[in-house]
C-alpha cells in the first residue's frame, strides 16, 4: 500500500519534513509496512526554501547581504539538487521582520539584500530562480534589486538614485546595460498569489503600505513614485507593467522581476507541485495526507493543502488533511478535492502546549486517522 504525505509546514513548530514524519510515524503504527512517500511542501511564502531543499537533496548557501533598511545580515538561499535550481525567499533579505516595528518607513526600505541573493545564485551557476516574494518590508518596486544586479537607476545629473521607495521620486532614466550576463539565460518563476496592480488604489501602497509602516502621506507619495517608476520603464523598455496582475506583490517587486529578470507569476503551490514532481510521484497512492498550521477559509484559496488535494483528485485518490487548528470556513475546502480534516487537539490545551508538542499530536492524529481508514475498508492490509 502506497501512502503519500504531502503537507506544509506548521507554523512556528515544525518544518514541513518534521511535519511529514511525524504523520509517517503515526501511520506506520497501523500500518507498518506501508509504502509512504513523504513530500515536504510550501505555497511559496514563509519556509518554502526549506521544503524544497528537503524534498529534493539539495543545500542550503548563506550570504551576507544587506537587510532592508542598509545594515548587514545573514540570508539563506537554498540550491535544489540539479544544481541548477536555486529558490530563494525575498523575505530572508527584505522582509518585515527584518525591521523593527518603531523602525518600519516604506520610504527607507530597499530590496538590494533581495538582489544580492539573486546574484549570489547567479555567480554559483543556476540557471533556473524560484523566487518568493512575500513578507516583504519593501516599496521600491524591486529597484533596490535591479540596483544589486547591475542596473544603473539615475537622476537626471546622472547619478544612482538613493535606495529606497523615496529614491524613485528622483528617478530619471534606467541604464539596463550592466545587466549581470546570466540573466539572459536564466528562467525565473516568481511565488505570486495575489493580483494587485503596481499603483492605485488596489495597488501595493495602498493595500500593502499601511503594514510596512507607511502613513495615509506616505502611501500618496510611495503611489506616485511607483507611477513615475512604470512611466520610465514603459520609456526605456517599452512596456508598461503597471497593470499587470501581481505587478504590485511585495511592494512593487512583482512589476520589478517582470521588468529586468523577464520572470513569471505563478501561484506558489503551482511551482510547488512541479518542482518536487508531485503529479508523479501520487500515481499509485491509495492515500494522501496533507496539512498545514491552520485550515479555515483562506486555505480554500491556493494554498498547500489545496494545491495538493487538486493533484490527488486527477487520479481520485482520497485526501486528508491535518492541521494545528481548525478555524473560520474550513469547511470551504471539502469543495476543494479534501475528503476529510483533522485538527491535532486531542483535549484543552493551552496554543504554546499545542505548539511545543505538535510533533508528537500529529502522529497520534495520523494514528486516529490511519485506524478509521483500517475500520471503514474492513482491515485494510498494509
Amino acid at each position: 500500500m502506497k501512502i503519500v504525505v504531502a503537507p506544509d509546514s506548521f507554523k512556528g513548530s515544525v518544518s514541513a519534513l518534521e511535519a511529514a514524519c511525524a504523520i509517517e510515524h503515526g501511520l506506520r503504527r497501523v500500518f507498518p509496512d506501508a509504502v509512504i512517500d513523504k513530500i515536504p511542501m510550501a505555497d511559496g511564502g514563509e519556509g518554502t526554501v526549506q521544503s524544497l531543499v528537503d524534498a529534493t537533496g539539495g543545500h542550503l548557501r548563506t550570504q551576507r547581504v544587506l537587510a532592508p533598511l542598509g545594515n548587514e545580515v545573514d540570508a539563506q538561499f537554498g540550491i535544489l539538487a540539479d544544481g541548477e535550481t536555486a529558490v530563494i525567499e525575498m523575505a530572508s533579505a527584505s522582509g518585515l521582520t527584518l525591521v523593527a516595528s518603531n523602525e518600519r518607513n516604506p520610504l527607507r526600505t530597499t530590496t538590494y539584500g533581495t538582489g544580492q541573493l539573486i546574484h549570489a545564485a547567479l555567480e554559483a551557476g543556476c540557471r533556473r530562480l524560484i523566487i518568493g516574494i512575500g513578507g516583504s518590508a519593501t516599496n521600491d518596486g524591486g529597484a533596490g534589486m535591479a540596483e544589486a544586479l547591475g542596473i544603473r537607476l539615475l537622476d537626471k545629473k546622472g547619478k544612482q538614485i538613493p535606495r529606497a521607495g523615496e529614491g524613485l521620486g528622483h528617478l530619471a532614466s534606467v541604464d539596463v546595460s550592466g545587466l549581470h550576463p546570466a540573466v539572459a539565460e536564466t528562467d525565473t518563476v516568481v511565488a505570486c498569489d495575489v493580483n494587485n496592480p503596481l499603483t492605485g488604489p488596489d495597488g501595493a501602497s495602498h493595500v500593502y503600505g499601511p503594514q510596512k509602516g507607511a502613513t495615509p502621506e506616505m502611501i500618496k507619495t510611495l503611489d506616485a513614485h511607483l507611477a513615475h517608476f512604470d512611466s520610465i520603464l514603459t520609456r526605456t523598455l517599452g512596456k508598461s507593467f503597471n497593470n499587470i496582475p501581481g505587478a504590485g506583490a511585495a511592494g512593487g517587486l512583482g512589476a520589478g522581476l517582470m521588468a529586468f529578470l523577464d520572470a513569471e507569476l505563478r501561484l506558489g503551490v503551482d511551482i510547488m507541485v512541479d518542482a518536487v514532481n508531485l503529479r508523479e510521484r501520487v500515481k499509485g497512492a491509495v492515500l494522501v495526507f496533507t496539512g498545514e498550521g491552520q485550515l479555515d477559509f483562506q486555505t480554500a484559496f491556493g494554498k498547500t493543502p489545496v494545491g495538493v488535494a487538486k493533484v490527488a483528485k486527477t487520479h481520485n485518490i482520497p485526501v486528508i488533511a491535518i492541521a494545528g487548528g481548525i478555524g473560520e470556513g474550513a469547511e470551504a475546502v471539502y469543495e476543494t478535492g479534501i475528503d476529510a480534516m483533522l485538527g491535532i487537539a486531542q483535549e484543552p490545551m493551552d496554543l504554546e502546549d499545542a505548539v511545543a508538542d505538535a510533533a508528537r499530536l500529529i502522529a497520534d492524529t495520523a494514528e486516529q486517522a490511519a485506524r478509521l481508514i483500517a475500520i471503514g475498508y474492513g482491515g485494510l492490509e498494509s
